[in-house]
């Protein structure tokens, strides 16, 4: 056990998160996304919602913040936001200190593709819809 860490950055997510480097992303997403299948290291926390775990990755790891979009959020087949992207979105701003340059991408139009390149697949067992998070990580 390691004091000041939050418990959800378990040993083999801490590993991921210290080996991306400037520009790589990590994908932070819901119970029934296809992390398995999508990505090239999947990390599982089935007791986290995607908020937590959200608050869990920011405590260590800097958003990208040069550039497109240092957040990317999935939106629904209609082109709405998730019912959980408000509450993500206070997380990322308050573990930032302000507004950070995001994105909305549908599932089919891009999202998956994204997401299958990230560094690590961070699936949680959060329930609501579409609640789906691209993080790039920035630099101190």
């Amino acid at each position: 056990m390691l004091k000041g860490l939050d418990v959800q950055l378990v040993p083999q997510l801490l590993l991921a998160l210290a080996e991306m480097g400037h520009g790589d992303s990590v994908a932070i997403v819901d119970r029934n996304f296809p992390a398995h299948s999508s990505g090239k290291r999947v990390v599982e926390l089935p007791q986290s919602t995607v908020h937590s775990a959200l608050d869990a990755v920011l405590s260590v790891l800097p958003i990208d913040r040069f550039g497109d979009a240092g957040v990317v959020h999935m939106l629904t087949d209609e082109g709405a936001e998730s019912p959980a992207t408000s509450e993500a979105r206070a997380v990322w701003e308050l573990a930032e200190g302000g507004a950070v340059v995001e994105a909305g991408q549908r599932r089919m139009d891009g999202f998956y593709e994204s997401a299958a390149q990230a560094y690590v697949t961070v699936r949680t067992g959060e329930t609501l819809p579409y609640a789906c998070y691209l993080i790039r990580k920035g630099t101190l």
